[in-house]
């Protein structure tokens, strides 16, 4: 029951729903009909204008591909163009470096000589009169720079101005710095690129020339001798002739340099003090010894010749008187004074006596001389103590300030070479007189025992002739 109940209901709302649907499908029906249409027209609009661009796009593809045609005959071209510059580019870097190589080589030398003529000209006194010649040769080492053919021409024109000059001899007026570090124009005689001399009011003398200001300065001190005198006579025109230093002004300098005796002794220290008494001491004992061996040397033969003939003769007062006459106190004299008191004794006790005598006069003979021998000893080991303190200074000064100033070390390091060189030429003669004057004693110690000897064998046969006698007597 149910069941039927709920078909007949179903069966009316189907009824009542089926007209509504089919009036909504007729009008979606005329909608979609009308939105294809529009489509349909849109889309024949679209393949219209796609089929106009077509034709467009055909056209442009044509005259793109004209232009592409083009292009590819100016880029067959233009390759061949390249490979054509290229060889040309390869043949112009090959003679390039073939020529570079010849532009380096010349231009290496123009720097050689450039550079030779920039120290000829820095060096050369000319340059004094014209500082400016030593910038071209400057500006030709500059890098980057090549020299032209101006500048070649300008440099053999340099060198052969200088080489003129070198050779003359000229007075020409130029600034100065004096001997009071002043600038002064004075009148300078040139003589070639060697020698320059100055003629101020009151005063001539030597210049040097100064690299680093490119001018002349005068030697602190003035000649003196014959090369200032000859000088002064030149500039005179007194004399043609002038002295003129070879080694471009080194030689001149030494005049600054040179130092006297009393400067050296000053620059050897404390030292030096001892080493001169030792050396006036030593002078004085050597005159003292030359003078003494001389007298004690001096007429012994004359003497030994009145004592023989005395002797041989028996005449004793005669001996005696002798032997008072003879001056001073000469070891020989002494020593046949001796032997004169044993005269009567035998020959044994004579020779001892006599002997004896000569032991006694040997410290007369020998006195000073070992005291020569101590100070020519002591000379030179103070020479080698004022070089051990000199050399102290030395580091000393190189501990404080460095090595960077060698003046600075030049007051130690002279104390050190002028204390050893005074010590040594102290010592030298010393030693060499010292074996002099020994050799004179000794041969004055072997004179006496010559006479000693004759004097024994003289006596010796004075006393047998009188026993001969007597014997022959009897």
């Amino acid at each position: 029951m149910k069941r039927t109940l709920f078909a007949a209901v179903a069966a009316l709302l189907f009824m009542s729903v089926v007209p509504a649907m089919a009036q909504d499908m007729r009008s979606a029906y005329k909608q979609a009909q009308q939105e294809r249409e529009a489509e349909e027209a849109k889309a024949r609009e679209i393949e219209e204008r796609i089929l106009n661009d077509r034709d467009a796009l055909l056209a442009e593809v044509q005259r793109l591909e004209g232009e592409m045609s083009a292009l590819e005959s100016r880029l067959s071209s233009t390759e061949h163009y390249i490979e054509v510059t290229e060889a040309k580019r390869a043949d112009l870097e090959e003679q390039w470096e073939s020529s570079e190589l010849d532009f380096q080589e010349i231009s290496g030398n123009v720097r050689m000589a450039a550079r030779d003529l920039e120290s000829i000209l820095t060096q050369s006194q000319l340059t004094a009169f014209d500082p400016q010649r030593v910038d071209l040769a400057s500006r030709l080492l500059d890098s980057g720079y090549f020299p032209d053919i101006d500048d070649i021409s300008s440099m053999a024109g340099i060198i052969l101005d200088e080489i003129r000059q070198s050779g003359q001899v000229a007075i020409r007026d130029a600034e100065i710095i004096n001997r009071s570090g002043d600038k002064e124009t004075v009148p300078v005689l040139v003589l070639g690129r060697f020698t320059a001399a100055y003629d101020a009011p009151g005063e001539n003398g030597f210049l040097d020339y100064s690299t680093d200001g490119r001018r002349f300065v005068a030697l602190s001190k003035l000649p003196g001798g014959g090369l200032g005198k000859d000088l002064d006579a030149y500039l005179a025109g007194q004399i043609d002739q002038v002295p003129v230093d070879m080694s471009l002004g080194n030689a001149l300098r030494q005049i600054v340099y040179k130092t006297d005796l009393m400067e050296q002794i000053r620059a050897g220290g404390p030292l030096v003090y001892p080493i001169a008494v030792l050396a006036v001491v030593a002078l004085l004992i050597i005159l003292y010894k030359l003078v003494d061996l001389s007298m004690v040397g001096r007429g012994t033969e004359k003497f030994m010749s009145r004592i023989q003939d005395h002797v041989f003769n028996g005449e004793w007062n005669e001996v005696e008187g002798v032997l008072a006459r003879e001056r001073g106190h000469s070891p020989i004299t002494k020593v046949i004074r001796e032997g004169m008191k044993v005269r009567d004794e035998d020959r044994e006790t004579q020779e001892s006596v006599l002997q004896e005598a000569i032991l006694a006069q040997l410290p007369r003979v020998e006195r000073g001389l070992s005291i020569l021998a101590v100070l020519g000893s002591v000379a030179p080991l103070l020479g080698l103590l004022g070089t051990v303190t000199g050399m102290i200074e030395t580091f000393r000064v190189i501990t404080l300030y460095g090595t960077g100033d060698p003046k600075l070390m030049s007051g130690g390091i002279s104390e050190a070479l002028v204390t050893t060189e005074l010590g040594l030429a102290v010592a030298i003669p010393i030693m060499l007189m010292h074996t002099l004057l020994n050799r004179r004693s000794d041969r004055i110690v072997g004179k006496m025992e010559e006479k000693a000897v004759q004097l024994t064998n003289i006596l010796q046969i004075q006393r047998k002739e009188p026993l001969k006698a007597m014997q022959a007597e009897g």
